[in-house]
């Protein structure tokens, strides 16, 4: 196996970890929470600056206009998602995007939802919200696609789940749990009309998309994970153009023709392209740091990103196989690199205590019931010397046998 100083030697992208203010020892959690890049410190010190200097002109003046700033971001997202500006729309929080995809994409017609057993909690509150509010039950008109015994989805069993009813699917690009990709473009293609809502929380920034290519229909996701837009950044949420002439089920005045918003006329003009889906008053403070790291995505360049990931995800499984596995780990995630996402999940009985174990000596990974650690690597701030010094660090709490004495761990789900 290649050293981790070779790899490091040869990695394109090393540089750009001096562009992340980063806490001492390692962070794996960068699939929870992106770390600070100066470039997001430096556009939100900006949007305070422009509220300080101008206060409510801030909205039409400056050096980035708030009343803007919403599609500036969708530019800035859209060639990390493969698409045209006009399709996504940047605003909102993630639950509020999916709500407005249900209220607005399922309709009479498509009386069912269909998720999968591994879904993001938010994900099924959502759907089952939808349902009773529209008059169904999430009893009769939820349909849950379990994982397999190995914890992974079966596409060719959650296919004719989602093509044989009149539903809209609410699938994830990639499962938070086992950090398996699903292959969308060959899901969308075999459900035939079936609309699929993908969740691409766990996907965007890591994983290259191409919406357009691939003729997804929807999808939305978060901004703090791997678009590292901090705490509560913005979220997004994605149209293809064939599907965005439908009003918004949610409507507010943000969704309006931007040239006749302040018309603040009781009919309501939605805008031609996916602002339309917008609710209200943009978080101009949520949405200002994604600017910064946007532009430094975006002049990494989601491929070299997609290299570096899928290199550092198999020195992490090859690490594993070597020091782990005899201390009773087991690892989860696919080992096709064509199947795996961006973070690697592994299995112990008391992976929950690990994980405090792990913080206490400097490594920060994270912890999902009922079993599971996530090691996450950032490409443009985590080294493969990191990623060796994780699995170093898990391996001689494993080997000390410490985890017999490992203290109580009942508040690390992070």
């Amino acid at each position: 196996m290649t050293t981790a100083a070779a790899l490091d030697a040869a990695d394109d992208l090393a540089g750009f970890a001096a562009e992340f203010a980063k806490p001492p020892g390692v962070y794996l959690d960068g699939n929870s929470l992106g770390l600070l890049c100066h470039a997001a410190e430096a556009t939100l010190r900006e949007a305070v600056e422009a509220w300080r200097a101008l206060a409510i002109r801030g909205w039409t003046e400056g050096s980035t206009p708030w009343f803007g700033m919403a599609r500036e971001a969708a530019a800035r997202l859209a060639p990390l998602l493969g698409c045209d500006p006009a399709d996504v729309m940047v605003g909102n929080s993630t639950t509020v995007n999916l709500h407005q995809l249900l209220a607005t994409f399922r309709g009479l017609e498509r009386p069912f939802v269909v998720i999968d057993g591994t879904h993001f909690p938010t994900d099924r509150y959502a759907a089952e919200s939808n349902l009773r509010l529209s008059g169904g039950t999430p009893d009769e008109h939820l349909v849950v696609v379990p994982p397999e015994p190995d914890r992974l989805l079966d596409e060719d069993r959650l296919i004719p789940e989602v093509a044989e009813l009149p539903c809209l699917a609410v699938l994830p690009s990639v499962v938070y749990t086992t950090g398996q990709l699903l292959d969308m473009k060959r899901v969308t293609g075999a459900v035939g009309g079936t609309l699929i809502a993908w969740d691409c929380s766990h996907s965007a920034g890591v994983v290259p998309h191409r919406f357009r290519e691939d003729g997804i229909d929807l999808a939305f996701g978060c901004g703090y994970k791997y678009l590292n837009g901090g705490p509560g950044a913005a979220a997004w949420l994605y149209v293809h153009p064939r599907l965005r002439d439908r009003l918004p089920g949610l409507a507010g005045w943000f969704g309006c023709d931007p040239a006749r918003q302040f018309e603040m006329a009781a009919t309501f003009h939605p805008a031609a392209d996916a602002g339309r889906f917008q609710i209200g008053t943009p978080h101009v403070f949520s949405l200002a740091p994604l600017l910064g790291s946007l532009a430094v995505l975006n002049d990494a360049g989601i491929d070299r990103i997609r290299a570096k990931s899928v290199a550092q995800t198999r020195f992490l499984i090859d690490l594993a196989r070597e020091r782990l596995g005899r201390h009773g780990v087991g690892i989860v995630t696919p080992a096709d690199p064509a199947r795996r996402g961006g973070h690697v999940t592994f299995t112990h009985p008391d992976a929950a205590k690990l994980s405090r174990a792990l913080r206490a000596r400097g490594v920060v990974p994270d912890f999902r019931p009922p079993d599971m650690l996530r090691f996450a690597p950032a490409p443009l701030y985590t080294s493969f010397a990191e990623c060796q010094a994780a699995v170093d660090t898990l391996a001689g709490i494993l080997a000390d046998d410490a985890h017999h004495r490992l203290p109580d761990a009942d508040d690390l789900v992070t």
